[in-house]
């Protein structure tokens, strides 16, 4: 699968929440501040994670047709990733 510059900018954007959650302990911010924003790294995740599922199931379902195949394997196998990814 090639990985776009969309999911790639994903990532960066969860890497730079990561940098500031750090920050965040560094400078002894409130607890429930940084609660807040694992949260919303979580949420960032969880968007991303899907969003690279979702992309591959496309790409697999479009090559499974072109050859005549049912792309009901390739979502079983979309299906098992987004199980483990929680």
């Amino acid at each position: 699968m090639k990985y776009t510059d969309d999911m790639k900018n994903r990532l960066k954007r969860v890497e730079g929440q990561v940098r500031g959650v750090l920050r965040m302990m560094e400078e002894e911010k409130d607890c429930k501040e940084v609660i807040y924003q694992l949260t919303a790294v979580r949420t960032a995740i969880d968007k991303a994670t899907a969003y690279i599922i979702g992309k591959n199931m496309e790409q697999c379902m479009l090559e499974q047709m072109k050859k005549g195949e049912s792309p009901e394997e390739v979502i079983q196998e979309a299906i098992k990733l987004l199980v483990k990814s929680r």
